[in-house]
């Protein structure tokens, strides 16, 4: 394996090549908001991660589509949450709280983890693979300490790649953990879902959290999607998904230990996410379309619903770390 350490002083307005083979190609570069891109491309396509900002993956493109979200953002804004730079096509919610906050959680929308700042950055190239490392260090005096290490990797000429996290508790008490991969895909008309669990395991949100502003006909929507007088299978109705649309599955080990979720455009063109259940036992699915942002988040891998710390903590799957306990989650995801 050949390791190579990123430093901030390599990102600079004039992007930079620190890679090139037959296989992939990495480049360094700063937005004018002063944040660093790292650009890394193999023959299908490209991601573009930002190694110093919770490792957010800014950027997916494979095979000439756009796999992000439609949002307001022409480029990543320095934040210190996730929703003040809102356009990611991929970002780490968590780690010690995750989701909504509820009126009475005291935590930002998706945690500390999104934005946080990381400590070190590197690249490893071994065999056919290529990954992105990094690591950052949460320490709080009298509060929770963790290490935590994301890493995203890209295969020679695959538009498959895979998301990983890993957490270590570092105090000498535990700690909670909430995870979700939290994946914005971008909104394509026409698509179709399906998934290796029953169709009944896909349960709408009953709950209107405080960022839903809910309209008359998004309500008789709902409630048509509650009685079975509608499904949201395709992605066919797009008045109807404003404000957004949400389905929770819950404890998925119980039809699978390998769940899988797809999305497949009209011509075909297959969207795909994988994990174990073993790892992430809930997924949510985010439905968004307006003039501002689309998004069809088909799966979003987690460890628990994302809805806040206490409801996590009140349904009893929040996560606790022992000292010096690791959890790592994989989710590989991408164009079949």
């Amino acid at each position: 394996m050949t390791k190579l350490p990123l430093w901030r002083t390599l990102f600079n307005e004039q992007p930079r090549t620190l890679l090139e083979n037959d296989d992939f190609t990495v480049t360094a570069f700063r937005y004018a908001s002063g944040v660093e891109g790292l650009r890394v491309q193999n023959a299908r396509g490209h991601l573009v991660i930002l190694p110093w900002m919770g490792q957010m993956i800014w950027d997916a493109e494979f095979d000439g589509r756009d796999l992000t979200m439609k949002n307001m953002f022409s480029q990543p804004l320095p934040a210190k949450e996730v929703v003040a730079t809102y356009g990611c096509f991929a970002f780490h919610s968590g780690l010690l709280a995750n989701g909504c906050p509820a009126p009475e959680d005291t935590h930002p929308l998706h945690g500390e983890m999104p934005c946080a700042p990381m400590d070190d950055a590197w690249l490893e190239l071994e065999g056919d693979s290529l990954r992105i490392g990094g690591r950052y260090e949460y320490v709080m005096g009298f509060g929770h300490h963790y290490q935590a290490h994301p890493s995203v990797t890209l295969h020679k000429d695959s538009a498959l790649f895979d998301i990983d996290m890993a957490v270590t508790n570092l105090a000498s008490v535990p700690m909670p953990l909430q995870y979700m991969c939290h994946m914005n895909y971008a909104y394509v008309e026409g698509a179709t879902f399906s998934q290796n669990i029953p169709d009944e395991a896909i349960q709408l949100r009953e709950s209107i959290p405080a960022h839903v502003k809910p309209t008359e006909q998004w309500l008789a929507f709902n409630q048509r999607l509650q009685q079975g007088e509608a499904t949201l299978k395709m992605l066919d109705a797009p008045h109807y998904y404003d404000p957004e649309i949400v389905f929770f599955a819950d404890r998925l080990d119980r039809y699978t230990g390998t769940p899988e979720f797809r999305m497949i455009a009209p011509d075909g063109v297959t969207f795909v996410t994988r994990f174990t259940s073993a790892e992430l036992n809930y997924a949510t699915r985010w439905i968004l379309y307006n003039g501002d942002q689309r998004v069809a988040a088909f799966a979003l891998p987690a460890t628990c619903r994302p809805e806040g710390f206490l409801a996590a903590q009140s349904s009893d799957s929040l996560i606790h770390l022992a000292e010096a306990e690791t959890r790592h989650f994989t989710v590989t995801t991408g164009i079949l």
